[in-house]
C-alpha cells in the first residue's frame, strides 16, 4: 500500500529540512574554522543530498527539489495535482531547516545564501541552468531505473551535486534547487540576484522534461500504476511504488 499524501508531504518537508540544514549548515559552519577546502564542502552537500534520500525516497520518492518535482510532473513521472503541496511541504522544510542553522550556528555567511562571486550573470545562469539540467537527469535515470540497478542509481542525484559543489560553489554557490535558496536569503536579508537561480533552475527542470520526453519514443512517459491501478507518483524521486526501486513505464 502506497502511503498517504499526508505522509508524503511530511517526508518532502523532514527530507528538505535535512538537506538544508546539512548542506547551508557546513556552509556556515565553516566561518567558525576559517573555511574548509572546497572538495569537504563537496563532500557535505553530497551526505546532504544522500542521507535524506536514503531516508525517505520509499516514502515520497525524495524529491526535495521544486525544480525536480516540476521536471518529474511535467513528464508525468508523477501526478501533475501533487505537485503544487510538494513544492510548498519543500519551502516549508528549506526554511526550518535554515532556521535550525541560525538557532544553532548563527548568522554567518548570510545563512549559507547563494550569491554570484563574479558580476558575469550570465555565466552564473548558465552554470546553474547546466548543473540543475544534469541534476534532473540523474533523477530521470534513478526514476527510471530497473530494480537490479536503482540501488546503485540512487547516488547519482547526491554525486551531482557534489561535482557541482566542487566546480561551481565558488562561483554560484551551486544553488540547483530554489528552495535551497529562497529560504536563507529570506531569513538573511539577502537577496542579491536571487532571479538567477529563480530563473535558470526551473527553466532547466522544463527543458530536460521536454528534451527527455522527445528522447524516449517522441512523447512524455506514460505514468506508471500504484497498487490500486490509478495515476501513481513515479517511483523513487517521483514517488513510492509496490517494489520500492522501479519507475518501469507502461508499454
Amino acid at each position: 500500500m502506497s502511503p498517504s499524501l499526508l505522509s508524503r508531504l511530511g517526508a518532502e518537508l523532514a527530507g528538505t529540512a535535512l538537506l538544508v540544514g546539512i548542506g547551508t549548515g557546513a556552509i556556515v559552519g565553516a566561518v567558525g574554522t576559517g573555511g574548509i577546502p572546497q572538495w569537504q564542502m563537496a563532500i557535505a552537500w553530497f551526505l546532504a543530498v544522500l542521507l535524506p534520500v536514503i531516508l525517505f525516497i520509499r516514502i515520497s520518492g525524495a524529491h526535495l527539489n521544486p525544480a525536480v518535482t516540476l521536471a518529474l510532473a511535467l513528464s508525468r513521472r508523477m501526478p501533475r495535482s501533487e505537485a503544487p503541496a510538494y513544492v510548498a511541504a519543500q519551502i516549508a522544510g528549506a526554511f526550518l531547516g535554515s532556521t535550525a542553522v541560525l538557532l544553532s550556528l548563527g548568522d554567518h555567511a548570510h545563512l549559507g545564501a547563494t550569491t554570484p562571486s563574479i558580476e558575469n550573470l550570465p555565466a552564473v545562469f548558465g552554470a546553474e541552468l547546466l548543473f540543475t539540467g544534469a541534476l534532473v537527469g540523474s533523477v530521470f535515470v534513478l526514476a527510471d531505473a530497473r530494480p537490479e540497478r536503482g540501488r546503485w542509481c540512487v547516488l547519482l542525484p547526491p554525486a551531482v551535486v557534489g561535482i557541482s559543489t566542487f566546480f561551481i560553489g565558488p562561483i554560484t554557490g551551486s544553488s540547483l534547487n530554489p528552495a535551497r535558496s529562497i529560504a536563507p536569503a529570506v531569513l538573511s536579508g539577502t537577496f542579491t540576484d536571487l532571479w538567477v537561480y529563480l530563473v535558470a533552475v526551473p527553466l532547466a527542470a522544463i527543458l530536460v522534461a521536454m528534451l527527455w520526453g522527445r528522447g524516449n519514443d517522441g512523447a512524455p512517459p506514460a505514468a506508471p500504476r500504484t497498487n490500486s491501478g490509478d495515476e501513481g507518483s513515479g517511483g523513487p524521486m517521483g514517488g513510492p511504488k509496490p517494489d520500492g526501486l522501479s519507475a518501469r513505464r507502461l508499454p
